[in-house]
Parts: C-alpha cells; structure tokens; sequence
C-alpha cells in the first residue's frame, strides 16, 4: 500500500484547509487511516483517525471541533477538513493506514500503523 497525502500550503490564522490521502497499491478497502503531524523539534502526534467504513472517527482533544476526517473508499481517500487553523496547528501531516477486519478499528498510537504517508507541510501565520 502506498500514501501519498497533498494539499498542504500557507494559510493565515483563522483560514481553512483540506488535506488529502491518496492509497494505491493492494487495498482491499479494510484500512482504518490516520492522520499524525510533526511540528519542528517535537514528536509526531494522533491527530484524526477514522474506520474503514466511516462508522467511527477519533480525534486528538487538540483539534475537535475544528478538524473532520472522512473517506471515500470507492476513490481510496481519506480527506482531512482543517478550519480555525491557528499557529500552533503548523506541521508536517501525515497519513498512515492500517489494514483491520474491525469496523470500529480507530487506532491512535503510531506504532498500530502498518503504511505511512511522505507528509505535507502545513504552515498557519498569526
């Protein structure tokens, strides 16, 4: 399975932006899909997850309510809705996948990841 996550950019404090996660390769649809992202000199950080069938969404308490993750498994996406960015949302965002057989499979911890993303750089001026 590859990753590729896109639509990273520049946007002031405030503004909105919509990441995307790409899967190609052997995907047979059961993943559950995660976002994590790396500010400078920090670890990488749980930010949304949802389950293969869009039943269950998990989010960091840093980012609900502002942040939504959804997927279209017939397009093998998974879409990441950022608004009220603020400064402390920049980072390098990543996408990982985790094949499951659960529908309720929403995993937090990097290591329940099997398949990473390259990342896509976010960057919110105040």
């Amino acid at each position: 399975v590859q990753l590729q996550a896109f639509g990273g950019g520049l946007v002031q404090a405030g503004g909105s932006l919509r990441l995307s996660c790409r899967a190609s390769g052997r995907t047979n649809g059961k993943t559950a899909v995660g976002w994590f992202r790396q500010a400078p000199g920090k670890d990488r950080e749980f930010v949304a997850a949802i389950s293969w069938n869009s039943g269950v969404t998990y989010y960091a308490d840093s980012v609900k309510g502002r942040f939504t993750i959804s997927r279209d498994n017939a397009e093998n996406t998974v879409d990441l809705q950022m608004n009220s960015l603020e400064p402390e949302d920049t980072a390098i965002y990543y996408c990982a996948a985790r094949p499951t057989g659960s529908s309720r499979y929403v995993p937090s911890g990097r290591s329940e990841y099997a398949y990473w993303g390259q990342g896509t750089l976010v960057t919110v001026s105040s």
